[in-house]
């Protein structure tokens, strides 16, 4: 039994024997093969509204051979203040493994630890990892590995996506690049995390960082690099990637959040600064005319959808290695 609560929990050699199933899985989908869900109920827990991870998750567990129920957080007594330590006592001893998607990190941490089953991370505030798992195994599907290339992120840089990509930088070792104003860069104790993870040392970022540019080391010659200036951080990348601008449980913040981040749109002239075969990804869903425009969108929309196919084959891949 394992749980993937974030991207740090993986190995490389993990990862890259995640990718070599969901290849496998992807290749022979549709063709009866091994069913290690067999006989199980898995959970969906689901807090936060959702379209791919919900269907892929659903759809994974029955290809795989299980059943699946989809709990929201009002069918639940965590509705009515249920510590998540008590569900997942209950929910431990009658189904055989969860898939939660929620707010707090805490959260799936600490139900992962009462359950006592395989707890899967379908995102939270702080971390998105099936999603860059999903994202780095389509890049490596049309371009080759991603070790020693160059993303760059442009948007919100504090949100769970980006920390997810901060921690793959850090695991697979690629230059990450995030474009975003100095208010909207990642927070200091997830870039810490990568120095850790990449076994070189956290020595803060340099005073005055807040505006500008600086530079994280990594170790091996690689680096993420903060920047206020999209226009940098486009120029050379093997990948281009973006988010939304209002996550959801920031809708308060809407007005402010799309006047600070016009200036790091994804449009053409942006993505002419990237290397001419670079991709260009998006989680979805995308909102037009804020992140990225209409024509840049739909010029980029094979990969952006096949991008959204891969959560089905990856998150299957990463089911079988929660049981096995």
């Amino acid at each position: 039994m394992k749980n993937l609560l974030s991207i740090e929990d993986l190995s490389r050699p993990a990862i890259e024997h995640l990718f070599a199933e969901a290849v496998s899985m992807k290749k022979n989908r549709g063709s009866r093969g091994p069913r290690p869900l067999e006989g199980q109920v898995w959970a969906l827990i689901f807090s936060k509204s959702s379209t791919r991870t919900r269907v892929s998750f659903e759809v994974g567990i029955r290809e795989l051979g299980g059943d699946v129920m989809f709990l929201n957080a009002g069918d639940l007594q965590l509705g009515r203040g249920e510590p998540i330590k008590d569900t997942a006592r209950v929910l431990g001893r009658m189904v055989h493994g969860a898939v939660i998607r929620t707010f707090a990190q805490r959260d799936v941490e600490e139900f992962a630890r009462y359950s006592g089953i395989p707890t899967l991370n379908a995102l939270t505030d702080d971390e998105h990892p099936c999603q860059i798992l999903a994202d780095i195994f389509t890049y490596e599907e049309k371009r080759g590995p991603i070790q020693g290339r160059v993303v760059t992120f442009l948007g919100d840089g504090a949100c769970n996506v980006t920390n997810s990509w901060i921690l793959a930088a850090a695991k697979l070792e690629f230059d990450l690049r995030v474009a975003a104003p100095g208010k909207f860069w990642p927070r200091p104790e997830v870039l810490k995390r990568a120095t850790r993870i990449a076994g070189s040392e956290w020595k803060g970022l340099p005073a005055g960082s807040s505006g500008g540019a600086c530079t994280v080391p990594l170790g091996k010659g690689r680096k993420i690099v903060l920047t206020e200036s999209p226009q940098e951080a486009a120029s050379g990348a093997d990948m281009l990637y973006t988010d939304v601008w209002v996550s959801m449980g920031k809708e308060a913040e809407a007005t402010d959040r799309l006047a600070a981040l016009a200036p790091y749109q994804v449009n053409r002239s942006l993505v002419k600064l990237a290397k001419p075969d670079a991709l260009l990804m998006h989680c979805l869903p995308a909102y037009r005319g804020k992140e990225i425009d209409e024509e840049t969108f739909e010029s980029n929309a094979g990969t952006i959808f096949e991008q959204a196919e891969n959560r089905l084959h990856v998150q299957k891949a990463i089911l079988k290695w929660a049981v096995s």
